[in-house]
């Protein structure tokens, strides 16, 4: 079991993306937790709130900056460009490595019960290096995002993804889990999968996820779908499997009727029959063309992967994100005697 700080400096690690309707309530929201963490003990007065602004095309950046110069609690980085909320996590977490003793990821819509975070602490007081945030129910869900959602879930165990059910990204982190997510570096990230992969002592906490305070869902169906393809190509090779199965099926099917065709024209049964050929043309042709596109599905994964682009560019921080000092250059008389 590692060797934990107590009370942790904790850098709760926030992505935001056209945030203006409801960051200045966040903000305030966590700011009271955190005098409430540091007054009972759970947190150290270095701990952070971090404000990671993913590229925002509207006035994100500059109330993350006006909140930095106002409140002590707050500290902020800016990508260079709109990267998705999974580099922009990233980012986050890997400054807050750099400073902290432990990192809370959570969302910006205040839907994730900040309420918790000292139950998070407490589990990392108990020697977890990861504490994941689990949904009690998805009762406040429309019913097609629920039955959608659930599905996915169900679809990525079948697949032998090894995710939690009912968690998204709202999670602590120690700072030895966050080294151990340093080494993984997949271009195409999907932090749910990758974390479990990590494997150190993790526990859970459950709560209640609320409405969205203000704003819209940065989350529309097409970017879910996008999502949910992503974490099943990234960390699973059974579409492929599923592909070869289905070949050896088709194969021996078209072996069978290929014997039906040579039987019936021996008998002298040969009637033409137009409709059976039209219509397992098209299927065939629907089969190849939906195997090809998973084919190449993962190809453009490799693709992606082997230029190994920086997944995240810095371009300014604000608070108190001071670099590490660089070590100071040996003098002559230090190399030479």
């Amino acid at each position: 079991m590692a060797d934990f700080t107590f009370p942790p400096v904790v850098y709760l690690v926030i992505p935001c993306y056209n945030e203006e309707a409801v960051l200045p309530e966040t903000v305030r929201q966590l700011t009271l937790q955190m005098e409430s963490l540091q007054k009972n003990g759970l947190a150290a007065p270095q701990s952070r709130m971090l404000l990671v602004d993913d590229g925002s095309r509207d006035q994100t950046w500059k109330l993350i900056s006006d909140f930095c110069r106002e409140n002590p609690w707050v500290c902020g980085l800016k990508l260079a460009h709109n990267r998705g909320h999974q580099n922009a996590l990233l980012a986050g977490l890997m400054e807050a490595r750099l400073h902290a003793d432990c990192a809370i990821s959570l969302d910006a819509d205040l839907q994730d019960d900040i309420g918790v975070l000292r139950d998070f602490l407490q589990k990392y007081r108990e020697g977890c290096d990861v504490v994941y945030g689990v949904r009690n129910s998805r009762k406040k869900d429309t019913f097609f995002k629920r039955t959608t959602a659930q599905g996915f879930y169900r679809m990525m165990k079948l697949l032998g993804v090894d995710v939690v059910y009912n968690h998204a990204d709202y999670r602590l982190m120690s700072r030895r889990a966050l080294d151990a997510l340093s080494e993984y570096k997949e271009v195409n990230l999907f932090l749910r999968g990758i974390v479990p992969l990590i494997g150190y002592r993790s526990d859970y906490v459950f709560y209640e996820r609320h409405e969205r305070f203000a704003g819209e869902s940065k989350y529309p169906l097409k970017k879910m779908l996008s999502f949910a393809l992503d974490g099943i190509t990234s960390f699973s090779v059974k579409p492929l499997k599923i592909i070869s199965n289905l070949g050896i099926l088709l194969s021996l099917c078209s072996v069978a009727g290929l014997l039906y065709a040579l039987i019936s024209h021996f008998v002298g049964y040969t009637v033409a029959g137009w409709t059976a050929i039209v219509c397992s043309i098209w299927l065939l042709g629907g089969i190849q063309l939906l195997c090809i596109g998973v084919v190449g599905g993962y190809v453009g994964k490799i693709y992606t992967e082997v230029k190994a682009r920086p997944r995240f560019r810095i371009e300014e921080k604000q608070g108190s994100l001071l670099p590490l000092p660089s070590p100071e250059p040996q003098k002559e008389s230090d190399t030479h005697p």
